[in-house]
């Protein structure tokens, strides 16, 4: 008899979403889809609006990467004001750039240690009593007590450039409104061990190390789980570094071709599309020159070390060679390696932070600049998850007329749901009793990409995990929730 196998919720991820996985009468997989079952609607809830309130109302998406959103709210204001990055004063860039360091050094140290890291220490079959962060608390402690201090620091540096740990106000049109003192700056740098920039380098590094050594004792899980070639796209600073916070948009296939060639983001609709589809509350954007069928693709720390072509920092850099040479510097699509290449940026976060703090210009005066008003901007960053897009309209008045928002989670919702079709196909399959460990690796698959569903559907409510299995005929047979 067919089955309908439904996953809800989905745990250990941000926000609300559920998978359903439809077997026929021999138990092979018809369909598997990862459902985003909220609905937000920041992009209406801002119309109306006047175009400054966007860098603080839009950060309420999150509670767990705010900044990211923060601040592509405030580069999009930016160019209404009548800058780009490049009219910005050196104060104002570098406090931004500070904050962003700090938000992706906490998220990548958050989703790393906390959500991912019960599944390595613990395994997929392990009892869910255990393979939580209260389990790696009790049994790995000082991994737990590193894994708090890295996100503290991270938090740290984000309450002195945007005034609040969470939903700060640092980030303005034009710039800022805050310097970084010196004495915040020294409890940063030259704090007691452990807190301070350079021991919370040497944790990222030897983060690092402890997944080449999972990876080394665990090579078949690592690579061949939830492998499958795909595009990938980014931004890349203009000389091809990794840049979190600006650059232009490249975009490489699953063989490293180009197929965008570093093209200026404020064009990012000639080039980028979104489709709609009926089972879910998340679009599904595509490369336009590829198409809806062909133009998928991912986007967040594997993505990112695929397109770049080095790392601007001597660890990370050093890191990355090693990273690409096991694909002999053909892109990497094995979708566990997110993880390596998202430990990598956090060593990279970290390094850039102490370099940042090191600055003089962040003891600038010079915080805001304006020139000439315009009626639309764009802004764009690199999130912990991936690729963000800001796109704001204005009218006379200065309100908001139109606002698109295009979050790293909806970016990556076809490559997770590609990801949960292969675990259907190649775990449940065939199968006739369905497992907690078989669950658990359709949310592993799904947690490979940090997804912060509330973001991407831009929803109220709490996040549910449910798989659901049904007959050829529809009737459901089995449902499993958490």
């Amino acid at each position: 008899m067919a089955r309908k196998i439904t996953i809800e919720p989905v745990t250990r991820v941000e926000g609300h979403g559920k998978v359903t996985i439809h077997l026929d009468d021999a138990h092979r997989v018809t369909q598997s889809r990862f459902h985003i079952v909220e609905f937000r609607g920041f992009e209406r809830f801002v119309q109306g609006r006047p175009y400054w309130e966007a860098p603080v109302l839009v950060e309420r998406l999150c509670g767990i990467c705010p900044v990211s959103h923060h601040l592509a709210a405030a580069k999009a204001a930016d160019v209404i004001v009548g800058l780009g990055l490049e009219g910005l004063s050196p104060t104002a860039e570098k406090m931004r750039r500070l904050m962003h360091y700090g938000q992706m050094f906490q998220s990548h140290a958050l989703h790393f240690f906390h959500l991912c890291s019960p599944d390595l220490l613990f395994g997929a079959d392990a009892d869910p009593a255990i393979r939580n962060v209260i389990g790696v608390i009790l049994r790995h402690r000082d991994l737990a007590v590193r894994a708090v201090l890295l996100r503290k620091f991270g938090q740290e540096v984000i309450l002195a450039t945007a005034g609040k740990k969470i939903h700060g106000t640092g980030a303005i049109p034009g710039g800022i409104n805050k310097n970084l003192g010196p004495e915040e700056r020294d409890a940063l740098l030259r704090g007691p061990a452990p807190f301070n920039a350079e021991t919370m380098i040497q944790w990222a590094a030897e983060a690092v190390e402890f997944f080449k050594d999972f990876h080394k004792k665990n090579r078949a899980l690592v690579d061949g789980f939830a492998a499958f070639p795909s595009n990938h796209l980014s931004l890349v600073r203009k000389d091809g570094a990794l840049d979190f916070y600006h650059g232009v948009l490249r975009a490489v296939d699953a063989e490293g071709r180009k197929v965008l060639d570093d093209v200026d983001y404020q064009t990012y609709l000639d080039h980028i599309g979104e489709e709609v589809r009926s089972w879910s509350y998340m679009k599904f954007p595509y490369l336009r020159r590829l198409g809806k069928a062909d133009g998928w693709y991912r986007v967040g720390p594997l993505a990112r070390l695929n397109t770049c072509d080095f790392i601007p920092t001597p660890l990370a850099q050093k890191e990355f060679e090693i990273f690409k040479d096991f694909t002999k510097g053909r892109p990497n699509n094995m979708s566990l390696h997110t993880h390596w290449a998202r430990l990598i940026e956090l060593l990279h976060s970290g390094e850039v932070i102490r370099d940042l703090l090191l600055d003089p210009d962040l003891q600038g005066t010079e915080l805001v600049r304006k020139r000439k008003k315009r009626r639309e901007g764009i802004g764009l960053v690199e999130a912990p998850r991936g690729t963000l897009f800001h796109h704001y309209q204005i009218d006379g008045h200065d309100q908001i007329t139109m606002a698109n928002l295009i979050v790293s989670t909806t970016n990556n919702n076809e490559p997770m749901n590609r990801a949960v079709d292969w675990v259907a196909r190649n775990v449940l399959e065939g199968q006739t009793e369905i497992t907690e460990g078989m669950l658990n690796r359709v949310e592993i698959a799904i947690r490979a990409y940090d997804p912060c569903l509330s973001c991407a559907t831009h929803a109220l409510g709490q996040m549910p995990l449910a798989v659901e299995l049904y007959d050829a005929g529809g009737a459901l047979l089995d449902r499993r929730s958490r």
